[in-house]
């Protein structure tokens, strides 16, 4: 009877998306050992976008100091996926520029493509072959995110048999921060939840009223 029990435990556990906190991962291990960690790959996406901005702010005063104002203003060419037609000239110049900044930039998004492999063996590979890249350079910051990628490679590559992430949830929490850091605080948790509900609910505005005969 145990037995039968625990397979249909095994059999209702779903894989679990989540960052690479040890805390999230041993609470899932201990509530629900044969649920599949899957390491969500908003957090690596974040992981690197930092690293790439920690290095662009360091070179601008470096830059800076030499009157050199190269980066002045490029903030969220790096960070974001698709630049702007306006830009897209610019950007490219600053592209070939020999700077930290650029050279990080490409890793970056070099690693977008480890998801796009058919299969974890690839994913694997293509980590190994972009991990030996980035060791050979002198960009610190992106070199601290890959030993973190490869410490959970094994719940990363989990992602190919388990494509899922955290990415809606993260959109909501995001959402609701916002909505907390507009109002400068909230009297009760009451207005808080509702003011969150207001915003993210999809609620239909449109009134429910009959329509009736103009009256003066």
């Amino acid at each position: 009877m145990a037995g039968d029990r625990r397979t249909r435990c095994a059999n209702k556990c779903k894989p679990a998306a989540m960052d690479m906190s040890g805390c999230y991962v041993a609470a899932t291990q201990a509530q629900a050992p044969q649920a599949a960690i899957v390491h969500d790959r908003f957090h690596i996406s974040k992981m690197l976008n930092e690293a790439v901005d920690q290095i662009r702010r360091a070179e601008h005063v470096r830059l800076q100091a030499k009157g050199d104002d190269a980066l002045k203003g490029t903030l969220y060419l790096w960070l974001h996926g698709v630049v702007p037609k306006s830009k897209k000239e610019s950007f490219a110049e600053l592209l070939k520029i020999n700077i930290q900044t650029s050279k990080a930039w490409c890793y970056k998004e070099q690693f977008t493509e480890f998801w796009a492999q058919p299969y974890a063996a690839q994913g694997a590979s293509f980590f190994a072959q972009w991990y030996r890249s980035v060791s050979a350079t002198r960009l610190t910051k992106v070199k601290a995110v890959a030993k973190t990628i490869e410490r959970h490679l094994v719940n990363l590559l989990t992602y190919f048999v388990h494509p899922i992430t955290n990415a809606i949830s993260e959109g909501f929490n995001s959402k609701i921060q916002a909505i907390k850091s507009d109002a400068r605080g909230f009297r009760s948790f009451t207005n808080y939840r509702a003011r969150i509900l207001f915003h993210c609910g999809k609620l239909n505005l449109a009134s429910n009223l009959p329509l009736t005969s103009a009256t003066h």
